[in-house]
């Protein structure tokens, strides 16, 4: 089975997109091969036996991680920094420090649940129908997480005193950082996140082992229900999302190497360059956007297209 320069292209631009946006890529990455049909339909097939697909969507996401870090690169290096000083001194004396331990704790969940499930779940539910059934799922608790939202914070407008219209804000929200840039702020405030709170966003994330479910969305979703900013919750989605997808690399990238994969090499690199671009363009737009934007149009997107694809594959099967 070989997978061509402009298929292998293709499925890099939208991996480089979709994978930020809180859409699925991997849901996207099999409902695209289904609607093209045809030759695309076989050489990207998911649950195919043998198929080099998932050993190439591996590669790419590869590239995102890499645009993450590029993207994320000062603070990478102050959390790395913290952490050598907790290896060096047994103790967390800074939030950089904190917050690296928070992240590997977060990442725990889902990579137990990652080596257990993600077999299992590729082989049953890697199929267009399942797959546009978990999109509308996806679209469905983006919206139900805005709706509470939004419900919440008109509750809590409606208890300031109607004389006073002061709120009583907690010290996250009134942490003043003269001098500093948003960026660090913002890990200022993540690194006061509980260890129950990150447990609970990162196991969030198992969830985006389900074709059609959003790794971005999911963990956004969880923190907007920790009561966290929509830009706080993204960059902690982004940064966690990371050493999780590393991790599935270098578990899963050795595939793309093995003889029979040879013929592929050449395409799998153009499309993992154009992921890792797309990538860097995505979450820098998203940063953005989070700061005053919510995960509405997303959600919206998903329903459409998750209730598009499954009548039109329940139809066509």
């Amino acid at each position: 089975m070989a997978i061509s320069y402009l298929e292998s292209i293709v499925v890099g631009a939208l991996q480089g997109v979709s994978e930020l946006f809180p859409v699925s890529s991997l849901g996207h990455s099999i409902l695209l091969p289904a609607w093209v049909g045809g030759q695309w339909a076989d050489d990207l097939s998911m649950s195919a036996k043998n198929s080099p697909y998932l050993a190439l969507l591996v590669a790419m996401h590869v590239a995102t991680a890499i645009a993450l870090v590029v993207f994320f690169r000062r603070d990478w290096i102050r959390i790395f920094g913290g952490l050598w000083q907790v290896a060096r001194t047994r103790e967390i004396r800074s939030p950089e420090a904190r917050l690296g331990v928070l992240l590997i704790i977060a990442t725990i969940p889902v990579g137990v649940a990652g080596l257990l499930l993600e077999k299992a779940v590729r082989n049953y539910l890697g199929t267009p129908i399942p797959t546009s059934a978990f999109l509308m799922l996806n679209g469905f608790v983006l919206l139900s997480a805005e709706l509470l939202r939004k419900r919440e914070t008109q509750r809590d407008l409606a208890l300031v005193s109607p004389t006073a219209r002061t709120v009583d804000l907690s010290a996250e929200d009134t942490l003043v950082l003269p001098a500093t840039d948003p960026a660090y702020a913002s890990d200022i405030r993540l690194a006061r996140l509980s260890v129950r709170s990150v447990l609970i966003i990162g196991s969030a994330q198992i969830a985006a082992l389900f074709p059609g479910i959003s790794r971005s969305g999911s963990t956004i979703v969880a923190g907007v229900f920790k009561g966290m900013r929509h830009e706080d919750a993204a960059r902690f989605a982004f940064m966690l999302a990371t050493p999780v997808i590393l991790a599935a690399g270098v578990l899963k990238t050795p595939e793309l190497f093995t003889p029979e994969n040879h013929a592929i090499l050449g395409p799998a690199l153009a499309g993992s360059v154009v992921a890792g671009l797309l990538s860097y363009v995505s979450v820098k737009f998203l940063t953005g956007y989070f700061e005053t934007k919510t995960l509405t149009p997303f959600a919206i997107y998903c329903l459409i297209a998750g209730t598009a694809s499954l009548a039109y594959f329940t139809l066509a099967g």
